[in-house]
């Protein structure tokens, strides 16, 4: 675990939704309901190798962060090792959440044989690339 971090820490007052990060100036939220994935669903979404990033606008001031991984990615084991390796991605790419809204990972099975270097720096580029497409649409 990275220093100074606490994970699924407490509940907080955002309709049971528990934080999922936080180290003093950053928060996290997990995304428990099924409705909060709908709504990730029917945001902005992009697809990469490993991933497939979907973003949302929330009421929230802290960013939420939802993972998912579908049965016919693989058995049980596998798909808890990809969302542990794609939530250990979340925490070293946390600065690339912004807060207000929330994000949806669903995994693909390349995680699994993935280097985890490259997994970072895919999820911060995926990131980066969300937002610059918010900004184009909102100057255009």
């Amino acid at each position: 675990m990275a220093s100074g971090v606490t994970c699924r820490t407490r509940k907080c007052q955002t309709g049971g939704s528990g934080l999922l990060f936080t180290d003093g100036s950053f928060e996290m939220r997990h995304l428990k309901k099924r409705s909060q994935f709908l709504n990730a669903a029917r945001g902005t979404r992009l697809p990469g190798r490993f991933f497939v990033l979907q973003k949302a606008d929330a009421e929230f001031e802290t960013a939420g962060i939802g993972l998912t991984v579908t049965k016919r990615t693989g058995n049980s084991p596998e798909r808890n090792r990809i969302k542990r390796r794609l939530r250990a991605a979340v925490l070293a790419c946390r600065s690339g959440f912004v807060a207000g809204h929330d994000y949806v990972l669903i995994g693909r099975r390349k995680v699994l044989n993935a280097k985890f270097s490259s997994l970072v720096s895919h999820l911060d580029r995926a990131l980066k690339n969300m937002h610059k497409t918010k900004q184009r649409d909102k100057t255009s």
